[in-house]
């Protein structure tokens, strides 16, 4: 048994792919393997947050169906949270509570697109979004990138890919890989943009609770059901990346056509994460803001000591959980490159082809499964190279 030629020819997992060539390896203690390779937050939910789940095993209702667009309750908890970090935002009726942010990337593009369709995607991507479009059999538009801007977005280079058959363009913000923020007056652009062509500006703002301030004030327009959609993903938030906590927030038509995907894919997001997602979003606004601080710290320190260490490596961006880096090897590819500093710096990453075409030169670190204290060696890591 064979699956579809489209599907051999999408790439295979980043994540798995690169902690596979660890198999069989043993580092040694005093040169430990350091992961830069997965954005999984280093701390755990607050105590508080693991209580409150123990008590909810007592309720047999935790471990039933809900709502196929997640409970009244908690969505209504999350437009509240909406309203406190946008100054805006969506009705309950404008929200679908879904398994991760990439869960909700799917319910968008399957109910938006369909096979032939285009969407234009910034580079580099996020890996799973060109993945899920190719699998839905959507021609991924990719808008260039340009490192003398740090990847971001170039309006005049995205109006000018429009198409006949275009129906969105794809931002995410902050960036995964490059950690760079689309401010909110280019978000307003973009949307004018996409309003002026009829087409939908859909935002992942997956990492949007670590960039210190208000990250756009869409919600704030009478207008903005009509051309944005809004992936959302509170994995990062409140550390709950196993529960996969994710929304989708759009038109409230359009959701109620996205949960006949919903109700045929997962039915529901399960209530535990909803009952997780509620709590954080009721109680934990001073401890996400300081998980924000220490990001920053992490991020600030390395860019900080990189850069003063003058390695053979050159960062091209960074911010929020993550540092774009061009390697210094011409004749090897972003994977041959990643796989040397397995083998001679202990370190994992991800290659940067990985995020699209002709990106080779670059790799992408996480800061988010290292400490402060670990970043010295990191840095010397990259100096021995």
């Amino acid at each position: 048994m064979q699956a579809t030629k489209q599907i051999v020819k999408i790439q295979h997992p980043p994540i798995t792919e690169v902690k596979s060539w660890l198999s069989g390896r043993v580092f040694p203690a005093e040169k430990p393997l350091i992961d830069l390779c997965q954005a999984v937050p280093s701390y755990s939910p607050p105590a508080e947050l693991i209580e409150h789940l123990k008590s909810s095993f007592d309720d047999s209702q935790t471990f039933k169906y809900s709502p196929d667009e997640g409970l009244s309750d908690v969505r209504n908890e999350v437009c509240s949270w909406y309203q406190r970090h946008y100054q805006g935002a969506p009705t309950s009726d404008q929200l679908c509570l879904t398994i991760g942010a990439s869960q909700a990337f799917w319910l968008a593009i399957s109910a938006l697109c369909q096979p032939g369709d285009e969407v234009i995607v910034q580079l580099p991507a996020y890996f799973d979004h060109p993945m899920g479009l190719q699998a839905l059999g959507i021609k991924v538009v990719y808008a260039p990138f340009n490192p003398e801007t740090a990847g971001q977005p170039d309006i005049e280079t995205i109006s000018h890919l429009i198409g006949p058959k275009t129906k969105a363009i794809l931002l995410v913000t902050p960036s995964n890989p490059t950690g760079a923020v689309i401010s909110p007056t280019q978000i307003a652009a973009f949307f004018e943009l996409a309003q002026s062509r009829n087409i939908s500006l859909i935002l992942d703002e997956t990492y949007n609770a670590f960039i210190g301030t208000t990250p756009h004030l869409l919600f704030n327009r009478s207008d903005w059901p009509n051309n944005f959609i809004q992936i959302a993903s509170f994995g990062k938030t409140f550390a709950l990346t196993g529960l996969r906590c994710g929304a989708l927030i759009a038109d409230d038509k359009f959701i109620q056509q996205a949960l006949k995907i919903q109700d045929s894919m997962v039915v529901c997001q399960p209530r535990i994460t909803q009952l997780a997602l509620e709590f954080g979003c009721r109680h934990l606004d001073d401890w996400v803001a300081n998980n924000a601080v220490t990001m920053q710290q992490r991020h600030d320190r390395f860019k900080t000591d990189f850069l003063a260490a003058k390695t053979n490596f050159k960062l091209i961006a960074s911010g929020s959980f993550f540092a774009w880096v061009k390697h210094p090897w011409e004749d090897l590819t972003g994977r041959l490159a990643a796989k040397r500093l397995v083998e001679e710096a202990n370190l994992i990453c991800l290659p940067g082809e990985t995020f699209g075409p002709d990106l080779e030169p670059y790799l992408r670190l996480s800061f988010g499964n290292i400490e402060v204290s670990q970043i010295t060696e990191v840095v010397g890591r990259f100096q021995e190279i």
